[in-house]
C-alpha cells in the first residue's frame, strides 16, 4: 500500500526571499531574484526561474507549459487565479511538485491525504480514480508525459490554491502556498546556516514544534561545522574504570549536548553512566547504561547525517497540522508508540506494530468514532489471494482451523472470506475505527509475543495496540458505565458489539524520525519506510547518506513522547 501522510501546512511565510533561500529557490545568478524580503512577490511569481535545472530540481520531472495552459483554460480560471497557478509553477520553473519519476513526493502524498480527509471530497472524479489506483501499487515508475499524471499533477496544484484562497483553518494563503514544495536542491549546511542565522526569526512563529527542533539544529550544525566526533568504539567499562577511551566519550556526549563539556576527566562515573543511560533512551534503545555495539552505532552517525535528518524533520513539520483537542491520540510510526494525550498532558503510551515495508502504515489524520468489541475479521481481497486461497489448497480443513469462513463469492473466483470471533481472531478482542479510504484502523492482537520484537513493522498495514483494554476504558470513559470491569464482561460474552464513542477522539498517524519531547530532549528513530533516505536524496546535493542509528533492544525501553505538533 503506498504511503500517504495526514498532515496540513502551518506555517506563516513572511519573507519570498527568506522562504526561498529555505525551499531552495534562491540563486545568485536567477533571474528571479529581483524582490526585496519585503516588497511584492508579483515580479518573482511572473519570470521562471531558469537556474532550476534538471540536475538540482526537487523533482525530475518537468512539465510542458502548454498542459498548464490549457488546464488554465479547461479550468476557466479567472486571471488572478491564473496569475496564481502560473506563478506557483515558474518558481519551479515548470518542475513537479506532487510527483518525481519513482513516485509521489511526500508533499504530494500530504496533499492528497489533506483533501481526502476534508469534508465534501467523496465525489468519485477521474483524479480520485487515478490517485486510489496509485495508493494500491507498492512501487511505481512515472512518466512525465503521461496525460493522466499531468493532469494529477495540476489538479493537486489546484486544490492547494483552492485552501489556499480559502484559509482553511489558517493553513494556507495566497502568499505562502507558492512555497509549499521544495524546488532546488541545496546544501544541507548551507540550509541548515540560512535557517539558522538568515532566516526571520518570526517566520513559523506559531510553530512550536518547529523552533523546538530548530534549537537542536544549531547544536548539530555547529559540532558539524567544527568537523564532527571522532568515531567511538565498543568498550565494556566498568564503575571507576579510569581510561583515555572514557574521555573521549565524554568529549562525544558533550557535542551533541548530551553530557556537561566541563567534565573531561577519564573517570567512568555515575553522571556518564546516567548520560549513557538518557541517551540510549532517546535513541529508542535499552537504557542499560553498556557501551554495546547498537549505543555506539548510534553514537557514530556522523553530525552532519543529523543534521540532513533534522532537516527533512522540520521540512515535515512545516506540514504539521496543530491539534486544537485538548485530548488525542498520536501514533509516530517509526518509535512504534501510541500516545494517549489528556487535559494535563501525556496520559499513557503503549507499543504498537505496523505495517511491513511493500504493505507501510498509511500516514493521515482522522476521528476514532467507534469501538468494537469482539469483531469479526474481514478478511482483505489481498490477504484472501495471496495467502489464505494457497493455504486452502494445501488444507482443505483450513478455514476450520482457522475459525474462517466464505460469506459469497468475490470478482475474478476470489471468496469473501470473514473470521468469527475468538481467541485466536486477528483482531483480537476490539478495534478502533476511524472512517478513512484507507481501511486503516487500531486493533488488538492474540499474539502479544510480537510487542517485544525490536523492530514492529509486520503488519499487514493496520496498528496492532499493545493493550487494547485500556485504551477502549480511555475512550469510553464516562460513557454509559463503560469502565475496565464492563469491558471485561463484554469480551468475555463473545459475541461482537459495537459502541459509539460519544466524543470523537482525533487520531494523528504520524512519521517523525526526529523530534523534541515533553521535556525538551532531542529524541530520533529509525527511518523503518525510508522516506527520509527518499527525501534527502531530492533536498541535498551532495553525498546523501540513510538515516542509521540504533533501534529498541526492549519494549520497556520506548519512552519516545511527542511535542503537540
Amino acid at each position: 500500500m503506498k504511503k500517504l501522510l495526514a498532515i496540513a501546512l502551518a506555517a506563516s511565510l513572511t519573507s519570498c526571499t527568506q522562504v526561498a533561500d529555505w525551499f531552495g529557490t534562491t540563486d545568485s545568478t536567477s533571474k528571479t531574484e529581483t524582490i526585496s524580503s519585503t516588497g511584492s512577490y508579483a515580479a518573482r511569481l511572473e519570470v521562471r526561474d531558469e537556474s532550476i535545472t534538471a540536475e538540482n530540481a526537487y523533482s525530475d520531472l518537468f512539465l510542458d507549459t502548454a498542459a498548464v495552459e490549457q488546464f488554465i483554460k479547461k479550468e476557466n480560471f479567472t486571471d488572478m487565479q491564473a496569475r496564481q497557478f502560473r506563478g506557483f509553477y515558474n518558481v519551479r520553473n515548470y518542475q513537479y511538485a506532487w510527483f518525481a519519476s519513482t513516485g509521489m513526493t511526500e508533499q504530494g502524498q500530504t496533499m492528497w491525504a489533506l483533501h481526502q480527509d476534508s469534508a465534501g471530497n467523496k465525489k468519485e472524479t477521474p483524479v480520485s480514480a487515478h490517485m486510489d489506483s496509485i495508493i494500491q501499487k507498492d512501487s511505481l515508475v512515472i512518466d512525465g508525459k503521461d496525460s493522466s499524471f499531468v493532469q494529477t499533477e495540476l489538479m493537486l496544484t489546484k486544490l492547494l490554491m483552492n485552501k489556499a484562497a480559502e484559509n482553511q483553518s489558517g493553513l494556507f494563503n495566497r502568499t505562502n502556498f507558492f512555497f509549499a514544495v521544495p524546488a532546488k536542491k541545496m546544501d544541507p549546511m548551507q540550509m541548515a546556516d540560512s535557517i539558522l542565522h538568515k532566516q526571520d526569526s518570526g517566520l513559523y512563529a506559531n510553530n512550536d514544534a518547529y523552533d523546538a527542533l530548530k534549537l537542536y539544529l544549531a547544536k548539530f550544525h555547529e559540532a558539524a561545522r567544527k568537523g564532527g566526533w571522532q568515531p567511538i568504539t565498543v568498550s565494556k567499562f566498568k564503575k571507576g574504570t579510569s581510561s583515555p577511551a572514557v574521555s573521549a566519550l565524554k568529549k562525544r556526549l558533550s557535542l551533541s549536548g548530551d553530557y556537561p563539556s566541563g567534565d573531561t576527566s577519564s573517570l567512568y562515573n555515575d553522571s556518564l553512566i546516567m548520560a549513557i543511560k538518557d541517551f540510549q533512551s532517546r535513541n529508542g534503545l535499552k537504557a542499560d547504561g553498556m557501551l554495546n555495539d547498537s549505543t555506539v552505532k548510534a553514537l557514530n552517525v556522523p553530525a552532519e547525517e543529523r543534521v540532513q535528518q533534522i532537516l527533512v524533520n522540520m521540512n515535515r513539520l512545516l506540514w504539521s497540522q496543530a491539534l486544537s483537542d485538548s485530548s488525542y491520540i498520536q501514533v509516530n510510526i517509526p518509535s512504534y508508540m501510541l500516545y494517549a494525550i489528556g487535559d494535563s498532558g501525556k496520559a499513557f503510551e503503549m507499543p504498537v506494530i505496523v505495517g511491513r515495508q511493500g504493505t507501510n502504515t498509511v500516514m493521515f489524520n482522522g476521528h476514532i468514532s467507534q469501538v468494537v468489541f469482539n469483531p469479526h475479521w474481514n478478511v482483505p481481497e489481498s490477504i484472501v489471494k495471496n495467502e489464505i486461497m494457497p493455504a486452502m489448497k494445501k488444507d482443505k480443513n483450513y478455514l476450520k482451523k482457522k475459525n474462517m469462513e466464505i460469506v459469497s463469492m468475490g470478482k475474478d473466483s476470489i471468496p469473501v472470506i470473514r473470521q468469527l470471533p475468538g481467541k485466536d481472531n486477528s483482531l483480537g478482542t476490539m478495534k478502533f475505527l476511524f472512517p478513512n479510504s484507507f481501511d486503516i484502523y487500531l486493533h488488538d492482537t492474540p499474539d502479544k509475543s510480537l510487542f517485544a520484537k525490536k523492530d514492529r513493522a509486520i503488519s499487514h498495514g493496520c496498528i496492532r495496540v499493545a493493550d487494547a483494554p485500556r485504551l477502549a476504558a480511555w475512550l469510553l470513559e464516562g460513557q454509559n458505565g463503560w469502565d475496565a470491569a464492563k469491558i471485561k464482561s463484554t469480551v468475555a460474552a463473545g459475541k461482537e458489539e459495537t459502541v459509539n464513542v460519544q466524543k470523537k477522539m482525533p487520531v494523528a498517524i504520524t512519521y517523525y524520525t526526529a523530534w523534541i519531547d515533553e521535556t525538551g530532549k532531542m529524541r530520533f528513530a529509525n527511518d523503518v519506510y525510508d522516506h527520509d533516505k527518499e527525501t534527502m536524496a531530492r533536498m541535498f546535493t551532495g553525498k546523501n547518506v540513510s538515516v542509521a542509528h540504533g533501534s529498541a533492544d526492549s519494549v520497556n525501553a520506548r519512552r519516545d513522547s511527542l511535542v503537540r505538533p
